[in-house]
């Protein structure tokens, strides 16, 4: 059985990666700063940590050794016209989204089997977001790591790979208002918003040890979002 460790595990597209992986046949490590992680304890072992106590990740990463699969999935957002931004806004977006990713990696790595594989959670903004200016550098910096560490842990044939989700129904678009969520859904090229297990089967492709040429990439899992097209009118088919 392969051991996988999951950041951000709590909730939303974290939890719906650990049911699948542990679907999946999976031991899974399921981590979150929270304590409702502890509700996965019937599929997961369920540890509280933050990704930025390198001490707390090193123990952890030594206890599961050798892991076979890390993903990063931990990460935090916010929303403020530019010109509002703060530094402290912007540094705690990178100390959790890059520098978090960045210290969970390496140290995981470093227990890692050769062959093993990296998955981390980038987002489509990294593409361009609005009022999103520190979210956008943080998953875009996480982007450029994903493709490092790829050339980096090559030799040892581990494979590091992003997935980059869309709006997708989590606590994070809730905190939006029905109106922004509305105009959010209108944006959607097929219609409707994403799920967590949209993502986690994305992950799950990336994670599994049937994944043996692909790494350095990103795999922007939108519904269409990027192609920037919107929502567009129904339209009569043959075959409805």
């Amino acid at each position: 059985m392969e051991t996988a460790l999951v950041t951000g595990a709590a909730r939303g597209i974290g939890r719906g990666i650990v049911e699948r992986l542990a679907a999946d046949g999976y031991r899974v490590i399921a981590l979150d700063r929270r304590d409702d992680v502890h509700d996965l304890a019937h599929i997961a072992e369920t540890i509280v940590a933050d990704v930025q106590d390198r001490a707390a990740i090193a123990a952890i990463m030594e206890r599961f050794a050798p892991l076979d699969v890390i993903v990063n999935n931990a990460g935090i957002t916010s929303t403020h016209r530019f010109e509002d931004l703060t530094e402290q806004d912007f540094r705690d977006n990178f100390d959790v989204n890059t520098v978090g990713t960045f210290i969970v990696a390496q140290e995981g790595a470093r227990r890692m089997r050769n062959g093993g594989r990296i998955v981390n959670i980038a987002s489509r903004s990294f593409a361009g977001a609005p009022q999103m200016a520190h979210y956008v550098a943080s998953k875009t910096a996480v982007v450029g790591l994903t493709r490092a560490m790829a050339i980096d842990l090559s030799p040892r044939d581990i494979r590091v790979n992003a997935v980059a989700p869309g709006v997708v129904d989590t606590d994070m678009l809730h905190y939006m208002t029905p109106e922004r969520q509305q105009v959010m859904l209108s944006l959607q090229l097929l219609g409707r918003i994403g799920q967590p297990e949209d993502i986690a089967r994305a992950v799950a492709f990336l994670a599994s040890s049937e994944n043996r040429y692909i790494t350095g990439q990103v795999l922007i899992v939108d519904g269409g979002r990027s192609l920037g097209q919107g929502q567009l009118p129904p339209e009569p088919s043959p075959y409805n």
